[in-house]
């Protein structure tokens, strides 16, 4: 059994938790919370057996073995590090930290003591989406991705009353572009690499994040649109466009139905079955790693993430977008 502990007490953690009931060999153990009352409660409502309220202690501790990290963005990073100096396996929410300098600094110390780092990047992981990986080579040489990400935040009607959740606080390094918007380039990245530009428009809020954006993402044969909004909703399926057809992807984030559309009109449907929970599987991979001793998934690797953050840097830079932590 890998025995887990958590960081963060909110309805992701709770979404995680309930589909990783199904993986084997997950054993929760810990939760971390800042008031013993918070943690005392989420303990209760799951069995938990040990509860922290010091980080440090909880990094220290000999009764876990990894962490699943779902706080706010700004302190991804420091938090996972911590847990790394202390030989713990981590499993950290997307995005993987508030900017590219962070996530170089994780990784490292994740390859100086030999464990783990993980990005909970779901997308990648789903069933549907090794189908697009394994067939997209049959819509022939690609020229086009697009991918959409709208939707409207009900914290948003909130911001609009003058009340500012973390969703639209920088402090917390949140946003659309970090919060939907990676969604769109994470995949982007995992199939064709790192492009060779970025330009970016976005529209930012008084606050001082962005609520919705664009950008194009240039590559030596092919180009990327990415759309992503936090304050409009959109209802476009995601697309990669090739020279024999098309491949259409319902929802980039999720990826639950896939088909081609070829040229000559034929479609062909490509939609496997998805027989757990979203989450599940990111979780599943984590702990088969841990099992099987790697340090890395070759999915949501290491370059991987540290790539994604490198454009999300980029667009942050053309639209203006600045955090606390990239001052540090």
């Amino acid at each position: 059994m890998i025995r887990i502990g958590v960081v963060g007490t909110n309805w992701i953690t709770e979404r995680l938790l309930t589909s990783a009931n199904a993986v084997e060999d997950f054993k929760l153990t810990a939760v971390y919370s800042r008031t013993n009352e918070k943690a005392e409660e989420f303990a209760s409502k799951y069995g938990i057996t040990k509860i922290f309220t010091n980080l440090e202690e909880m990094a220290a501790s000999e009764e876990i073995d990894a962490v699943y990290i779902a706080t706010p963005n700004s302190l991804h990073a420091e938090q996972a590090i911590l847990f790394l100096q202390n030989a713990k396996h981590v499993l950290c929410e997307k995005p993987l930290a508030a900017n590219a300098t962070e996530v170089a600094r994780m990784i490292q110390t994740a390859k100086n003591h030999n464990v783990l780092l993980m990005e909970a990047m779901k997308s990648t992981l789903l069933p549907n989406f090794k189908t697009i990986q394994n067939n997209l080579h049959k819509i022939g040489p690609v020229r086009r991705y697009f991918a959409s990400y709208c939707q409207y935040s009900s914290r948003y009607d909130k911001y609009k009353e003058g009340i500012v959740l973390n969703a639209f606080n920088p402090k917390f390094a949140n946003g659309a572009l970090m919060d939907l918007g990676v969604y769109c380039l994470y995949p982007l990245i995992t199939l064709f690499g790192e492009p060779k530009e970025v330009k970016a428009t976005g529209l930012m809020l008084d606050s001082g994040v962005d609520g919705e954006g664009s950008v194009l993402l240039k590559y030596d044969d092919k180009d990327a649109v990415v759309m992503y909004s936090k304050i409009t909703n959109s209802y476009l399926p995601s697309e990669i466009q090739g020279e024999k057809g098309s491949m259409l992807i319902d929802k980039i984030h999720s990826a639950e139905k896939v088909g081609i559309h070829y040229n000559d009109g034929t479609i062909e449907p490509l939609t496997v079955e998805q027989s757990h929970p979203a989450m599940y599987y990111e979780v599943q991979e984590f702990i088969d790693l841990i099992k099987q001793g790697k340090t890395e998934s070759t999915t949501n690797s290491f370059e991987n993430s540290y790539t994604t953050m490198k454009v999300l840097d980029q667009v942050r830079k053309e639209i203006g977008l600045v955090f606390p932590n990239d001052l540090i």
